[in-house]
């Protein structure tokens, strides 16, 4: 037998040794929990560096493309200045020829029409500064629907119905205005669109919400423009705020685009999807604007191609 003396380090009892195995288990736990946070937050924070150099480089194809646009909208409006001129000379000389006054009146349409592509482009390529004054609601939605209603009272009469309470939000009257009547007149061509598979309908719905942002939820005013139209695709969702992206025969494509920069400059979102069942028209589409309320609401300006990526939800 060995006359080796025991070290002390050997002499462990088994209560001793559970005990240290405990704490060691614990601490790699600890260690694996921690690894595994971490691990998330790395990756959370390549996404968000993914999405921002995404934003990043939408806003410079934006902002050089607004630049050209504006340019050539500036060239337009003045020749076209002049011939809406010539053509109003025109109809008061052939006032006593029917036919020839009727041609000249028809050129004074068409440059009417093309005279507001031309305010869209310049719209679109300016820059926003949002001046806030207190806005009432549903005055400045009734304001929207008065300036749509040669549209909701065309040939597919699109009915509309309000529903919130009263209230006010500080905002600019003439931007949110515009934006306003860009959604409520984008919903009521989608409704009357679809009037053959149901009677067009468009509903404007408001009340308190959150914006969604990394921080707790920031107090909003939701106003949600639904349709009786055939929804939006994935497709159509990811591009319908892009400048010049129309669904439809006619129109320039930069309503949505419009509304979009407006209610970045207010510091909302905008989120769109499809009504489900148990909503007004499902299966139709609902835009939501959403405007930071009370405290939370900052001056921001906006020029063309300056964006934050609006809240959809699928």
């Amino acid at each position: 037998m060995s006359d080796a003396p025991i070290h002390p380090a050997m002499n462990v009892s088994s209560s001793e040794l559970g005990e240290l195995f405990s704490a060691f288990n614990e601490v790699t736990n600890k260690l694996q929990e921690t690894h595994e946070r971490l691990t998330g937050e790395v990756v959370r924070l390549k996404g968000e560096l993914r999405r921002a150099n995404d934003e990043l480089d939408r806003s410079r194809r934006l902002a050089a493309l607004g630049e050209m646009a504006a340019g050539i909208a500036h060239e337009v409006r003045n020749p076209l200045g002049s011939i809406g001129l010539y053509a109003e000379m025109l109809t008061t000389d052939l006032v006593d020829r029917p036919g020839e006054c009727e041609i000249a009146r028809k050129i004074r349409r068409v440059v009417s029409g093309l005279d507001a592509v031309v305010g869209d482009v310049l719209s679109f390529s300016r820059t926003m500064q949002v001046r806030r004054i207190e806005v009432g609601l549903p005055d400045a939605i009734d304001r929207a629907a008065e300036s749509c209603r040669e549209l909701l009272e065309g040939q597919a009469r699109v009915e509309m119905k309000l529903a919130g309470r009263a209230c006010e939000i500080e905002a600019d009257a003439s931007l949110l205005q515009q934006a306003l009547v860009n959604v409520v007149r984008n919903a009521a061509e989608a409704a009357a669109s679809n009037a053959g598979e149901r009677s067009p309908a468009i509903e404007v719905r408001w009340g308190e919400a959150e914006l969604l942002t990394d921080d707790d939820g920031t107090p909003a005013l939701s106003i949600c423009v639904s349709d009786s139209g055939q929804g939006v695709t994935d497709e159509v969702r990811e591009r319908m705020f892009n400048p010049f992206f129309t669904t439809r025969n006619i129109g320039t494509g930069l309503g949505l685009a419009i509304v979009h920069r407006i209610i970045d400059a207010h510091g909302g979102q905008i989120r769109v999807r499809n009504a489900e069942s148990h909503e007004s028209y499902p299966g139709g589409a609902v835009v939501e604007l959403l405007l930071p309320s009370g405290s939370n609401q900052s001056e921001i300006h906006v020029t063309a191609g300056t964006s934050r990526a609006s809240g959809s939800e699928q």
